[in-house]
């Protein structure tokens, strides 16, 4: 039986600020969104407050002022690195590595003894190396991790490492059945509408769900979730995406490719993919990752895996924009010795064009770069993906978001680089 643990940031833009304002420990922050407009990102100290989360600023802003909480707005520049760094040391800590978000991954662990010694050691080294509280969920499925992660993350008694097997099966049950299923992962607000009226209302009624039947009705992704529920692991990275948290496209070659040309053209690729995708969904993007990794079964061959967060000048769907941040990744990460098996591109730090704040020089506001994206898109449908392809330009330079509370960057930025006297 397979073994991964979901490890995830704690709060993790507010952890990010706090790392290098240490006067900040115990203190509420929040993190805006883009422009300053909402509350994205709460402290535990802050929620304690009662600061809702995606709330107009303006609206909390006399409570923030009353209680000294500390205000920033999103730097995803920081964000980004931090999770670079983060997920550099996890990695350390497992047989294999799939990065789910900006703050979360699932780790394989199959085959290390003392797990929760080992998962205990993992969250110390990721405090000390990186100075990010961290939670980790186990389970034998990445549905079942991710139920421990948040078992670990809600219970303190657990000190952050929770195991989902080390409950007997009557405590494992009693659990589910407390769970509503709409909080079950890759379950959203309409699927679970669509199961509740079908009878099925927690996590424990879909455990018991018949899958082939739920396959009829729903989807195979659902099915597999059955399937997770019940400890059998098979969902793929590629089987759920989240609106408004990622978007992913990324491929396994068929055959080795070590230059960088191969490379850039599928990294394109993807970016292009993704920017398309994150246009049918009306969505904004603000990081883009970036990722390229040997072939793990080849064990005569230089191993090494890529991972590089790119922050946007502004947040964007315009496919140009998107891949030139991929590439800009790309260069950051490619190595001339190492033979690759497959590349990937990931959108993070997703917005929405209808609700949420956007920055009035970014491209997604210029209305000729959108009928330009409007007219791609229609032509790919009409005609098949990539008979229309974008060629990497520069459109505009200089493009920035209101930030009047962000932080400075201090682990990308020669001058705002932290200084001790």
């Amino acid at each position: 039986m397979s073994s991964l643990a979901l490890v995830d940031g704690n709060s993790f833009y507010t952890s990010c600020e706090r790392v290098f304002r240490p006067d900040l420990a115990g203190k509420p922050i929040i993190v805006l969104s883009n422009n300053d407009g909402c509350v994205v990102a709460r402290s535990a100290e802050a929620k304690a407050l009662g600061i809702p989360g995606f709330a107009p600023y303006h609206q909390v802003e006399a409570q923030c002022r009353r209680h000294g909480v500390a205000v920033f707005s999103s730097n995803y520049a920081l964000y980004g690195d931090m999770s670079r760094r983060m997920m550099q040391v996890i990695a350390r800590w497992g047989v294999s590595q799939e990065v789910y978000s900006i703050d979360e991954c699932f780790l394989s662990l199959d085959g290390i003894p003392a797990q929760r010694q080992h998962a205990a050691k993992l969250r110390a080294d990721v405090l000390q190396r990186v100075g990010i509280p961290c939670c980790v969920g186990i389970g034998s499925s990445k549905t079942l991790a991710k139920l421990a992660n948040h078992v670990a993350k809600t219970r303190p008694q657990c000190q952050g490492v929770f195991g989902w097997d080390w409950l007997a099966p009557h405590y494992q049950n009693l659990l589910l059945s407390r769970l509503a299923v709409g909080e079950v992962w890759g379950i959203g607000r309409q699927l679970a509408s669509r199961l509740a009226a079908c009878g099925i209302h927690s996590a424990l009624a879909l455990k018991h769900a018949d899958a082939a039947n739920i396959q009829r009705q729903f989807n195979v992704v659902v099915a597999r979730t059955v399937a997770e529920l019940n400890g059998e692991a098979c969902i793929g990275p590629d089987d759920i995406h989240a609106d408004k948290q990622q978007l992913i496209s990324s491929r396994s070659f068929a055959r080795q490719v070590s230059d960088l040309d191969t490379l850039a053209s599928a990294i394109s690729h993807h970016a292009a993919r993704c920017a398309e995708k994150l246009r049918q969904q009306h969505g904004l993007a603000n990081l883009v990752g970036v990722s390229i990794r040997t072939n793990r079964f080849r064990e005569q061959d230089r191993q090494y895996r890529g991972w590089v967060v790119v922050a946007l000048p502004a947040p964007s769907s315009d496919s140009a924009d998107l891949t030139r941040a991929a590439l800009a990744g790309l260069r950051q990460i490619y190595r001339s010795d190492c033979s690759y098996k497959k590349a990937g591109v990931v959108l993070m730090g997703l917005d929405s064009t209808l609700h949420g704040q956007q920055s009035l020089l970014g491209s997604a506001a210029n209305p000729r770069r959108q009928q330009l994206m409007h007219t791609l898109d229609r032509i790919n449908r009409q005609f098949g993906h990539g008979t229309l392809r974008l060629a990497a330009e520069n459109l505009h330079d200089g493009w920035a978001m209101r930030q009047e509370l962000r932080s400075p960057r201090w682990t990308t930025q020669w001058d705002e680089l932290p200084q001790v006297r």
